[in-house]
């Protein structure tokens, strides 16, 4: 695997922000920053969420997305897309949804970091590029990013590598959940599989049980 960069760490409190004339109270349009920040176990300080329902919290602490994905969406979207484009915390440079697994437990600066999730793109995404259609397209990509909580705070900042320190020995990776949430929704074996991992977000455990009920 390819040294993984924070190439930029992005941070905003929610605010009114205008999305094709909808009006909408997002902390999503996060702005890069060039100094160390400190990251508690829920997030960075200066940063937050406005819908703090199915966002924010100690298993979705810290969003992530790949920059190896902007090209693909600049041209899908036909647009140049902005800093933290998808409202991450950390843009990083060589990640992939298949080399990555729940419970993946990472160096980050002074800090330590654990997956928990696949990011669930929402409907503010949409709004934020007037794409209807955006949600179903980031899920078909199976480019969604993921989640951290934080296991030891400490200090980031822009350049800081993500060292791989425990690999979670059930390696079920990032686009492995997100198939079988997004996708494969009757396969009650790779329900069992994600389930089985223990560092796997509150949320999603909830979310797999149900399903998980109804292929029985």
């Amino acid at each position: 695997m390819f040294e993984m960069v924070v190439e930029s760490l992005n941070i905003g409190l929610p605010k009114k922000e205008v999305f094709y004339g909808k009006e909408i109270t997002t902390g999503m349009c996060k702005r890069p920053v060039s100094v160390p920040l400190r990251l508690k176990k829920r997030g960075f300080d200066g940063d937050g969420v406005a819908d703090t329902k199915n966002h924010g919290g100690v298993d979705k602490a810290v969003c992530v997305y790949s920059l190896d994905h902007y090209p693909y969406w600049e041209e899908t979207l036909g647009i140049r897309l902005p800093a933290a484009a998808f409202g991450e915390n950390l843009s990083v440079s060589n990640l992939a949804e298949d080399t990555v697994c729940i419970g993946d437990v990472f160096q980050l600066g002074t800090a330590a970091v654990q997956i928990t999730q696949p990011r669930q793109p929402c409907n503010t995404l949409a709004t934020r590029y007037g794409r209807n259609d955006l949600v179903k397209l980031v899920v078909t990509s199976g480019f969604t990013g993921f989640y951290f909580r934080v296991l030891q705070e400490g200090i980031v900042e822009m350049g800081t590598s993500l060292v791989l320190m425990e690999k979670n020995p059930q390696e079920i990776s990032v686009a492995f959940a997100n198939r079988i949430f997004h996708h494969d929704r009757k396969n009650r074996e790779g329900i069992e599989a994600v389930l089985g991992v223990s560092a796997l977000s509150k949320s999603w455990q909830s979310s797999l049980q149900r399903l998980r009920e109804k292929c029985i």
